[in-house]
């Protein structure tokens, strides 16, 4: 455990493990009373604020404000029946047991589903009936299943991802993905998962990828076949997002939509920074709130799904780079102190070839049905899982992938409908049976790409890509994967900058002092954990990342895992064979010999 210290006698924000602090009740904070809040943006991040500032910072709901800039809030935790398209999400997170902060939050949300539960307890009921796992994780030559499809293929190149765990963060600096690995390791089934499981692409920070192979190091057994993952009865705004809204309404909490925060003038006195002012605009009217300490900021800065477009299936959605209103808010707070970040890394040069274009497509034709089925080996109508995430196609040009969730996946569905999410990890190649850009092309010319690799006979493809058989919405999202762009130390503001009074920033473009990763539900709701129990001096420990990287029993599964489950002598350690099958026999009988046998390297 990381101890909390006190300065200046406030208590400050420290990290815990174990149930005592977990399951503990803090005191009321001095004075919160008398504070107010005010959260620019409602997704998961700004909802969890909220939500920790009424339950452990036992702040009255009514002095919590939220800001919004959409008609709608989540975030890009989204879902939603659009009058004029029909059904579209944008994406979606998978989620695992070790997500401390996002289960601590859910524990005290109340579902929606179940009358007397809480969210995690029906999040938590639904995957002991229907764990989550996958048949079919790589298909190839129209809808076959790669031969090698669950093992790693990583061959000597594993011992590069071995390297890279022991490298120290502050040594990759600004190195890519590309620049880091041999051209082999890309040839390996693990990249395949790796990029199209996490959106990872050759031009993204090795040092994210390093975060990622370190957090998530005791799932090494679960990426091919999605063991790992958990996931949502629903899409996630009506799984996620609206249960949280419904908490936070039952609270008195005010949520203003159509509202867009300019900036927060922060004034700097001495080594302290007051946030002092929100200049505003509510429906296109300038407002103005002015502050004092005792107004706590949250601010959302930056917004992977900020400047979304829609198209239809028979429009592309247009191609922007409007910057939108959580990157010029960053922008404005960021020319007040260098403390506050560097926004411009993150979202102004992302290369042309990167993921921009994700649709939704609703299956009415059932005669599609059979060709997803052949892969799943489930049925799509049983309300059960079906894909268990993706599926991508190795020799797609696009780099495509599908996934299809529990169904119904909104509940307004019609029965026998089919929700399916496409996406394309490459924006700037030709598709195979669509010679176009994924960023040109239309609905039904994405429908016709997807059926052509799913194995559809090209003469039905025609017939079943019509509206009236399958209706596919792209959306076109010019900073989906501005996360993982390569950056430095300070170049994300932390989420209590040094000096701030009043001010904390909160989402996945914030520094957690944690070693989490972004683009995940738990990195949202930690920061907002941190942010909120910092600037109310609570006196709980925020949930430490759970330790695995640190277990040697993990990292014995891991090399038993990425060396597609040889024994320690079928390795090909850089040791003489008979110094090895000296150093077996020298360990057998003992306990690290148990270990190694436990580990199935003996």
């Amino acid at each position: 455990m990381l101890k909390g210290y006190k300065a200046k006698g406030v208590f400050c924000m420290h990290y815990t493990n174990g149930n005592y602090e977990a399951f503990a009740r803090p005191r009321k904070p001095a004075g919160v009373d008398q504070k107010s809040a005010y959260i620019v943006g409602t997704g998961l991040a700004g909802l969890a604020a909220a939500a920790f500032l009424i339950r452990d910072g036992q702040m009255p709901g009514d002095h919590i404000h939220l800001f919004e800039e959409l008609p709608l809030g989540g975030g890009s935790l989204d879902g939603e029946s659009r009058p004029d398209i029909g059904f579209v999400t944008r994406g979606g997170r998978e989620m695992e047991d070790h997500f401390e902060c996002l289960w601590d939050l859910y524990r005290s949300i109340p579902s929606l589903e179940i009358e007397g539960a809480s969210y995690l307890d029906e999040y938590y009921w639904l995957d002991k009936d229907d764990p989550n796992s996958s048949n079919c994780r790589l298909i190839y030559q129209r809808g076959n299943q790669v031969p090698d499809d669950g093992q790693y293929t990583l061959g000597k190149t594993s011992k590069e991802i071995m390297k890279l765990v022991l490298t120290p963060e502050a040594k990759l600096g600004k190195q890519t993905i590309g620049e880091y690995f041999t051209p082999a390791f890309f040839d390996s089934n693990f990249w395949i998962y790796w990029s199209t499981m996490f959106a990872f692409e050759k031009w993204h920070s090795v040092v994210e990828m390093r975060r990622y192979a370190m957090r998530f190091i005791h799932h090494i057994d679960g990426l091919p076949d999605f063991t790992a993952l958990k996931f949502n009865k629903y899409n996630q705004y009506d799984s996620m997002v609206l249960p949280l809204i419904k908490y936070l309404e039952s609270h008195q909490v005010a949520i203003q939509y159509d509202t867009t925060v300019q900036n927060v003038i922060v004034t700097t006195k001495g080594a302290e920074k007051h946030a002092e002012k929100l200049l505003l605009t509510v429906k296109g009217a300038p407002q103005e709130i002015n502050l004092t300490d005792n107004d706590l900021v949250f601010v959302t800065n930056g917004s992977i799904t900020e400047s979304t477009t829609y198209g239809d299936h028979h429009t592309p959605a247009p191609v922007s780079k409007a910057v939108g209103g959580s990157w010029q808010l960053w922008e404005n707070l960021a020319k007040q102190s260098p403390d506050f970040g560097h926004p411009k890394v993150f979202y102004k040069n992302i290369p042309a070839k990167s993921w921009f274009v994700s649709a939704t497509a609703t299956i009415e034709n059932t005669a599609v049905d059979p060709y997803i089925e052949r892969l799943t080996k489930r049925d799509l109508h049983d309300g059960k899982v079906n894909t268990g995430g993706i599926i991508t196609v190795t020799d797609s040009s696009w780099d495509l992938s599908f996934t299809i969730h529990r169904q119904p996946h909104f509940k307004n569905q019609k029965p026998n409908e089919t929700v399916v999410w496409i996406y394309a990890l490459y924006s700037d190649t030709e598709g195979d049976y669509i010679h176009k850009k994924i960023t040109d092309c239309t609905g039904e010319e994405i429908t016709q790409e997807w059926l052509y690799h799913l194995g559809v006979p090209t003469s039905l493809i025609g017939q079943l890509s019509q509206q009236e058989s399958i209706n596919t919405n792209p959306v076109y999202m010019p900073y989906i994967t501005a996360y993982f762009m390569p950056r430095l130390k300070g170049d994300r503001p932390a989420v209590v900058p040094k000096g701030s009074q009043n001010i904390a920033f909160i989402g996945n473009f914030a520094e957690s002092p944690s070693r989490d990763t972004v683009f995940t539900t738990e990195y949202s709701v930690r920061t907002a954990m941190e942010a909120v129990y910092t600037l109310l001096a609570i006196e709980r420990g925020v949930p430490e990342v759970f330790n695995s990287v640190y277990d040697i029993r993990e990292l014995l599964k891991s090399t038993y895992y990425l060396g597609d489950k040889k024994k320690l002598t079928e390795t090909k350690l850089p040791i003489p064979a008979p110094i090895k099958r000296r150093i077996v026999r020298k360990v057998r009988g003992t306990w690290i010999g148990e270990l190694l046998r436990n580990a199935k390297l003996l």
